[in-house]
């Protein structure tokens, strides 16, 4: 046999072996990752729930919510809840008018049609600007008692946007006034 035979088979034998070695790591971390995803999915779901039932009482404070079968065109409305006789609680993705792609809100809509409470449940914007949706309870305050469409005032409306946050001021807006006509649509 020559050098280079024997030198290609030492390769192929290398070549194997260092395979099977990534192949069995990769299987292990999978197995891994699939356990702990297991663990944990019922507690995270829980967690989402209580935050969600915060989040409820927040803005509309009920005694129970029963859900509501909101079956309008409005696909950013996520889920509808009766809060007894004093409103509607409903959430809305607005994802699609913020900055990052991840906002999600929970308004109250008391039985007059009118917001009683806007909480930003997720939300993945730019901290210090588009975060403040989230961490400035006073700004989520400008909503209270609006009914109709919402705006922010570079748009003609009523709220004042978030400096160097517009877009975000924008998608909560538009995400209140698709929960107010979700809310007039179930009452």
């Amino acid at each position: 046999m020559s050098e280079a035979t024997v030198a290609k088979k030492g390769n192929n034998s290398g070549m194997l072996k260092l395979t099977l070695t990534l192949g069995a790591i990769c299987a292990v971390c999978a197995l891994l990752l699939g356990l702990v995803d297991m663990l944990t999915r019922d507690k995270i779901a829980e967690n989402a729930m209580a935050a969600k039932m915060g989040a409820m009482q927040l803005v509309l404070a009920s005694d129970e919510y029963s859900p509501a079968n909101y079956t309008g065109s409005d696909e950013t409305i996520l889920s509808a809840y009766k809060a007894g006789d004093k409103g509607y609680v409903i959430e809305v993705d607005c994802a699609a008018s913020s900055f990052s792609g991840t906002l999600s809100i929970m308004v109250g809509v008391n039985a007059d049609g009118t917001v009683s409470g806007v909480e930003v449940l997720d939300s993945g914007e730019t901290s210090g600007l588009g975060a403040k949706a989230k961490d400035d309870p006073e700004w989520r305050k400008q909503f209270v008692g609006k009914s109709g469409s919402v705006a922010v005032d570079k748009d003609g409306g009523e709220i004042a946007a978030i400096t160097g946050a517009t877009i975000t001021s924008r998608g909560v807006s538009m995400g209140v006034t698709s929960a107010l006509a979700a809310a007039a649509e179930l009452g």
